[in-house]
């Protein structure tokens, strides 16, 4: 069953419309007397009852007076911002800088005791050093069109990273071997990169696993970048957005396809081989 990263989010959005839905039903007036008491039209009723469009804070206001509900419009309004947050567009995330992005995600590597992580393309945030993440956050300013503060996000994702050195958490990463391979910045910065993996990889509250590329007969095929925070969220990197994933069941199939993921890596001695591998590789 494939996983469908956005799923979560409509999820929430169709919550809230069934809530518009059961107030207009309650109120016993039909759609076109709800957009004639709003001052809308019939189908933007519609969208909204059919989660096709997000309504504004506005929009709620104007439904719960029409339903005379209106000491439920606050709560409706704090659920629907729940529901857009899951899905947070990297172009809206970035206008105040990367640099405020690495922040903003300070208070939730603090509260989180397990993280799970598997990426198929690049290192970890995590376990990234500062002229690897100056190269990979250029090139994320370069592409979404912003101005370029790559030096200063790169020193504060260093910063944050220093969660892996405290105690109370535990850190469970996995990549694919082409991790090693995929060069960022010049060739120092790579192998710099590259020697930090087995420094990182040997600390106590680091598992790393690496999937070797001769892996026969995978059980699980490379997915998209994914953290998994205690069991209680996951958060998925597309390249337009990132996808907040709250529902129990598909964060139980995210653990599990980390889990079968996992099974095909190697560790300790043989991830160190592969990564000194990847290093004589850059000459």
């Amino acid at each position: 069953m494939p996983i469908s990263p956005s799923s979560s989010a409509q999820a929430a959005r169709e919550r809230v419309a069934q809530r518009l839905r059961d107030l207009r039903a309650d109120a016993g007036i039909t759609g076109s007397e709800l957009a004639e008491r709003c001052g809308w039209t019939h189908p933007k009723t519609s969208r909204l009852e059919n989660a096709r469009t997000p309504p504004t804070p506005e929009d709620i206001r104007r439904w719960c007076a029409a339903c005379d509900a209106e000491d439920q419009a606050a709560d409706i309004i704090a659920q629907s911002r729940d529901a857009e947050s899951q899905y947070g567009e990297w172009r809206r995330k970035v206008r105040a800088g990367l640099k405020r992005l690495q922040d903003s995600y300070v208070e939730l590597y603090q509260a989180t005791e397990v993280f799970r992580i598997y990426s198929p393309t690049l290192v970890p945030g995590l376990l990234q050093t500062e002229g690897y993440a100056r190269a990979l956050l250029s090139a994320n300013s370069r592409l979404l069109g912003i101005p370029d503060d790559s030096d200063e996000a790169a020193a504060a994702r260093v910063e944050r990273s220093r969660v892996i050195h405290e105690p109370g958490h535990r850190f469970v990463m996995l990549i694919e071997e082409g991790v090693l391979r995929y060069q960022l910045g010049d060739s120092d910065a790579m192998a710099a990169q590259l020697g930090y993996l087995l420094t990182a990889g040997a600390l106590p509250s680091v598992s790393l696993g690496i999937i070797p590329s001769a892996t026969r007969e995978r059980v699980l095929w490379p997915q998209e970048v994914f953290h998994v925070y205690d069991d209680t969220l996951v958060s998925v990197e597309l390249l337009s957005a990132r996808v907040r994933v709250t529902q129990p069941s598909e964060i139980e199939l995210y653990i599990k396809a980390f889990e079968e993921l996992r099974a095909m890596a190697v560790y300790g001695a043989a991830a160190r081989a592969l990564v000194l591998k990847a290093i004589d590789a850059l000459g």
